[in-house]
């Protein structure tokens, strides 16, 4: 059966990496908790505000259940 999980972040100015390392550990954590042996793809897309500004990240993970 595939499954699609999505997570998400808020992205402040100055504090990229860190955030992008911290949604990275929210993904592989949920992989090894769940004893997910094959993950179709991973995909990222970007929130605005009006402006345009990115203010936030999407990533939604398809796997093999």
């Amino acid at each position: 059966m595939i499954k699609v999980k999505t997570f998400g972040v808020d992205i402040r100015p100055m504090k990229t990496m860190r955030e992008l390392a911290d949604l990275d550990q929210m993904i592989n954590s949920f992989i090894s908790e769940n004893n997910i042996k094959k993950v179709i793809s991973v995909s990222d897309a970007a929130t605005t505000d009006d402006r345009g500004e990115t203010i936030g990240l999407i990533r939604v993970l398809c796997y093999e259940a």
